[in-house]
């Protein structure tokens, strides 16, 4: 029988029992890929981590990351959570980190108690989902959906997100439907979504002037649901604010865009993601970063 020790931190908060809880492996060698996938069942969080050497030397770690039933590419609150633990384990150099992960290389960058993260992949888009059909799932009129900008749409930085936009009334008070939504992957499956997965991305601007805007920075509200995948809402989603921070963007002849984005406060967990997206080389980039709160730590062993 092995031993090995977890941590837990709230991730985008800068107080306990706020923000989106993550569980850390910082040591998961000699873990099967079933024994990870059990493990993040066990501890029913959006997203546990698993940290191993890296492949390349050059980098800090390979991260693995598993939601309740499955493995994930790239996610946000899991890289800036890991970031925080292993910074603080004293394995940043010059304040930076490198992941390794199935997207691709994910850059960290640590200060003090704030992590940011940079999205391993430039702004990508797919097919659009039909309004009527998003609309069903959480429980609004087809009307509530906002148009203007863009329709209900794919995108992803590394993890793909329906984002739609809808009115402020409308976000407070959506629930998700898990039958309509299993209804929803019969009709409407875009490359990398399926039977077990398709997360909706709801956001409104926040309800203050020059709509929402704050100084240099787009105050905004945002829900994700995605109950497939055992996520009946999440409280902070960073896969998903930095394709939305790029979708918004790239509607814009702007060279870079910043964010606040507030979640998980219909859930009693307030959470704080600051956003931004600016254009390079390959496409449009996006960072998210934010605080965290150390919680638990203990032993399982297998």
């Amino acid at each position: 029988m092995k031993t090995y020790e977890f941590v837990t931190v709230d991730v985008f908060t800068d107080r306990r029992f706020g923000g989106n809880p993550l569980a850390v492996f910082p040591d998961a060698r000699g873990l099967s890929d079933a024994e990870m996938q059990a493990l993040a069942a066990e501890f029913n969080l959006s997203e546990t981590t698993f940290v191993l050497p890296p492949d390349d030397s050059a980098n800090t770690a390979r991260v693995r990351i598993f939601n309740r039933t499955a493995e994930m590419p790239f996610a946000g609150h899991p890289n800036v959570g890991t970031g925080w633990v292993l910074a603080g384990r004293g394995r940043a150099k010059g304040g930076m980190l490198r992941f390794e992960e199935i997207a691709g290389l994910v850059e960290v960058t640590v200060d003090g108690d704030a992590v940011t993260i940079a999205a391993p992949q430039p702004l990508s888009l797919g097919p659009e989902m039909p309004v009527e059909l998003l609309a069903d799932c959480v429980g609004i009129a087809p009307g509530e959906v906002i148009v203007a900008a863009h329709h209900p749409v794919m995108a992803s930085v590394g993890n793909s997100f329906i984002v739609a936009e809808v009115t402020g009334e409308a976000l407070t008070r959506t629930v998700p439907d898990i039958a309509r939504f299993r209804h929803a992957v019969t009709q409407y499956t875009p490359p990398g979504m399926g039977p077990k997965r398709l997360p909706l991305y709801l956001y409104a601007h926040h309800p203050y002037t020059n709509a929402g805007r704050s100084g240099d920075r787009i105050r905004l509200r945002t829900r994700m649901f995605s109950p497939l995948s055992g996520t009946v809402e999440d409280a902070a989603t960073g896969s998903a604010a930095t394709p939305l921070a790029a979708l918004l963007l790239s509607l814009t002849a702007d060279q870079e865009r910043h964010y606040d984005i507030v979640q998980g406060v219909e859930m009693g967990r307030p959470s704080l993601l600051l956003a931004s997206a600016h254009r390079a080389a390959d496409g449009i980039r996006a960072l998210v970063g934010g605080g965290c709160v150390p919680v638990l730590r203990g032993e399982v062993s297998l």
